[in-house]
């Protein structure tokens, strides 16, 4: 967890709020805080004080707010730890989305790294079980037949758990985070290690500038995941959601 010893609950919504409006719409001011979060404008200038004294964002009455580097990390954090929450009561236990955003945003504070971890690696689990997904949130098992045996089912799981502690092992291989653009948040920045893709797809990809090497920063991903919007080379672009799953990034 990144400095939560210094930042109480109601300060890390703030972080947190200032980062997404920022990747709406970049500038950020007070009122776009108090509209945001309903709070008054009185409350908003004081968090924004501690803030800017615990040198997380840079601020001035009447100009506009920007995150410094630390903050900006903080309130990354911040957001990972609310969005798998959301993820895994949504994949996990069924739970609807608004239902789970509103649990998240309570629950994403005094949440340890470790239990964030495990806890995106079981939901990564039930996403490849085949036994997982809507099945298991509703408590069914509609992909094995009756008759297989323990063993059979044990090898299953086994199986699956291979696979997340290989995805886990190469996200986190040589110290650095890997993964693939469509997961890439608004806000950060990563450099292509590779393309998955083949023919078309790939010419069209690399014939966009992105090739090994090439440093992206994700501007906005719609509400479902597609498009995503990106800066590259002082340019923008835009990929659908199946095509950015086909770049693996890592994270700078």
């Amino acid at each position: 967890m990144y400095l939560s010893e210094e930042l109480t609950s109601s300060l890390e919504d703030y972080l947190e709020t200032i980062y997404l409006i920022i990747s709406e719409k970049e500038a950020v001011r007070p009122k776009d805080i108090a509209k945001r979060m309903n709070v008054s404008n009185a409350s908003v200038t004081g968090a924004l004080k501690t803030l800017a004294n615990k040198g997380m964002i840079n601020y001035a009455p009447y100009d506009v707010i920007t995150l410094t580097n630390e903050g900006r990390m903080a309130a990354m954090d911040v957001l990972r730890r609310h969005e798998l929450l959301k993820d895994f009561l949504v994949k996990v236990l069924g739970i609807s989305v608004e239902e789970a955003d509103k649990a998240a945003c309570a629950m994403e504070h005094g949440i340890s790294v470790e239990i964030i971890d495990k806890l995106a690696r079981f939901a990564e689990f039930i996403e490849i079980c085949p036994r997982g997904g809507e099945d298991w949130a509703n408590g069914k098992i509609s992909h094995c037949d009756k008759t297989v045996s323990l063993e059979v089912c044990q090898e299953c799981i086994s199986s699956v758990s291979d696979k997340v502690h290989k995805n886990h092992c190469k996200q986190l291989q040589g110290g650095r985070i890997v993964k693939k653009l469509n997961d890439v948040r608004p806000g950060e920045r990563c450099k292509v290690v590779k393309i998955t893709s083949k023919g078309n797809l790939f010419k069209r990809i690399t014939e966009m500038g992105l090739t090994t090497g090439t440093v992206i920063e994700v501007e906005r991903v719609a509400p479902l995941g597609d498009p995503v919007e990106m800066k590259v080379k002082g340019y923008h672009l835009s990929l659908r959601k199946d095509e950015a799953s086909k770049i693996e990034v890592e994270m700078i």
